[in-house]
């Protein structure tokens, strides 16, 4: 197997379709890892609220002031809050303009786009302790360059005030997590039961098969919701009932296989030599099989982005404050109808671009690897 790899990942090379696919891939596998890193609301699920910038249009820029927490959130590891985020020590507030009165800030507050009003903040409430007996013109030097910002909004604000690059960014990770647990359950539970109905046949293929359609008979939502309320509402149990939903479409492709595979000769030459069974298939036939079960990965993996999205958007999938991309389309589609249409645009065009992605990714692979069902 180890020759064969190169040659896939050579001929995959070859065609401009595939080559995109895993492009796509690859940056939102590099988006996940490091999307507090980049993302510009680094609170954990970029969930810091500014009601009063509650769904603004991309490229929106406004002055906000920090003004710092009565109490500070507690630090852990600074590496681990590169991958789950950092609470902040600051509350920010949207200003239109703001001037120095004496040892106060003044500023304009903002509202909305035809309201405003003035706020007052003595420069003691917003300095650190170490600054507090620094001259006047070095206290407001302090806040004009550490606490009032002026801040670009690329893609928006949700209707909650909350960055949606953030969330978009942060969102990525449960999307790939869904697909990733989708297909190691799915293909696992497909593995064993398909390999062993393909191989012994009999009664335990009668079992497995009776098993498989009737599963085949119920809608994948309603199996997910089923199992939801069996297991539970939560992040990790929807991805369990994703994945415990998917496994029957790779077990009859398994099955499929096996039952050629067990005909061959090489496989009589095994039995013949004293082999045992379960070291026939795991070492002898699943080896043979790799390209259909990658094939059938690709495919899992964006039927499992879609039933994440859909259950999210139907109040299932993952619960709020966690950004997921179906929650956030649930949250804004109503604005498809009014001049804000992107609110909603923008996570369905993510999620189409990466189901698009494994697709054409499974397509190629099914090509390169002439699998035939």
């Amino acid at each position: 197997m180890g020759n064969t790899q190169p040659t896939i990942l050579k001929k995959l090379l070859k065609r401009p379709s595939a080559i995109i696919a895993l492009f796509i891939i690859a940056i939102t596998c590099l988006i996940s890892i490091f999307a507090y890193v980049i993302a510009p609301d680094s609170t954990p699920a970029a969930n810091r609220m500014i009601i009063e910038l509650g769904a603004k249009q991309p490229g929106f820029t406004k002055q906000l002031l920090y003004i710092p927490k009565s109490s500070n959130p507690e630090h852990h590891n600074r590496f681990l809050e590169w991958f789950t985020g950092a609470q902040s020590a600051y509350l920010a507030s949207p200003i239109n303009s703001y001037h120095f009165s004496g040892s106060n800030l003044i500023t304009h507050h903002y509202i909305d786009d035809q309201l405003e009003d003035s706020t007052s903040y003595p420069l003691s409430s917003l300095l650190p302790a170490n600054h507090l007996n620094d001259l006047l013109p070095a206290r407001q030097e302090y806040i004009i360059q550490n606490l009032i910002k002026t801040r670009t909004f690329y893609l928006g604000t949700d209707r909650y005030g909350r960055d949606i690059l953030s969330r978009l960014l942060i969102g990525s990770r449960v999307t790939l997590a869904v697909g990733m647990i989708a297909v190691l359950l799915s293909l696992t539970i497909g593995i064993i039961l398909g390999s062993i109905a393909g191989y012994f046949g009999g009664l335990i293929d009668k079992i497995v098969m009776w098993l498989i359609n009737i599963l085949y008979a119920i809608p994948t939502l309603l199996l997910v919701f089923a199992i939801t309320l069996t297991i539970g509402k939560g992040f990790w149990e929807i991805f369990i009932a994703i994945g415990l939903s998917m496994w029957v479409g790779a077990a009859r492709l398994i099955r499929g296989q096996v039952i050629v595979l067990r005909e061959m000769e090489y496989i009589a030459a095994a039995k013949t030599l004293g082999l045992g069974n379960m070291r026939i298939i795991f070492r002898h036939i699943l080896p043979n099989i790799a390209g259909p079960l990658m094939v059938i990965a690709a495919s899992n993996f964006a039927a499992a982005i879609l039933v994440e999205a859909g259950l999210s958007f139907l109040g299932f999938g993952v619960q709020p404050p966690h950004p997921s991309w179906g929650l956030m389309i649930k949250e804004h589609y109503n604005f498809l109808l009014t001049d804000r249409p992107l609110l909603a645009l923008i996570p369905g065009i993510a999620i189409m671009l990466l189901v698009y992605a494994f697709n054409i990714l499974g397509n190629a692979l099914r090509d390169v690897l002439d699998v035939r069902d």
